[in-house]
């Protein structure tokens, strides 16, 4: 079986380490962890790996996070899979920092890259990791927040759950997300 996992992220120096970026994180451990590297092709750096008798085409968009629809929608219809096997990996301002959910499907809670790949695919009906960074800011500062890039204290913690978000990708394009959320949801 095949899958697309997008890692959501900003390209360009002053988006490296920001909490927004760190589905790009997260795909890159995966990614490093199988010993494979990112090329750059059409929209965006593609990553080919196995994790067993899964193949899996890693995409880090560089359409920016609001228009990565358009990247995702691309690499569906190149590698003909159907939004089943589509996994996005992106952050999430509701969750505590460090916080890990999948799900197979949701809104796209006023985040614009979901937005985007909503929009652009016509559906909500595919699966994504969310990996919390946290809420700590002041009203009309979200920009700010998510733009910013994690703290010292926080940046402790940050490489091992990285990891198991990497692990629930790996899970996920093995087992399934019945499976996969029941070993990784609120653990």
């Amino acid at each position: 079986m095949k899958y697309l996992v997008a890692g959501l992220g900003n390209i360009g120096e002053e988006y490296l380490g920001t909490r927004h970026n760190i589905g790009f994180r997260i795909v890159n451990e995966l990614a490093g962890a199988a010993g494979a590297s990112f090329t750059e092709e059409r929209y965006g750096a593609i990553a080919r790996m196995r994790v067993k008798n899964a193949e899996l085409v890693v995409l880090k968009p560089n359409t920016y996070m609001n228009l990565s629809g358009n990247a995702v929608r691309y690499w569906l219809q190149k590698e003909a899979l159907p939004v089943e096997q589509l996994l996005v990996v992106v952050d999430d301002l509701s969750l505590p920092l460090g916080s890990l959910r999948i799900k197979p499907k949701g809104s796209h809670a006023g985040h614009n890259g979901l937005r985007n790949i909503e929009e652009t695919l016509g559906t909500a009906t595919y699966a994504r990791i969310r990996f919390g960074i946290g809420n700590d800011f002041s009203l009309g500062r979200q920009i700010d927040f998510v733009l910013s890039k994690f703290s010292n204290e926080e940046l402790e913690h940050i490489p091992e759950r990285v990891k198991i978000a990497a692990e629930m990708v790996r899970s996920f394009c093995l087992s399934g997300i019945d499976v996969t959320q029941n070993l990784f949801n609120n653990k």
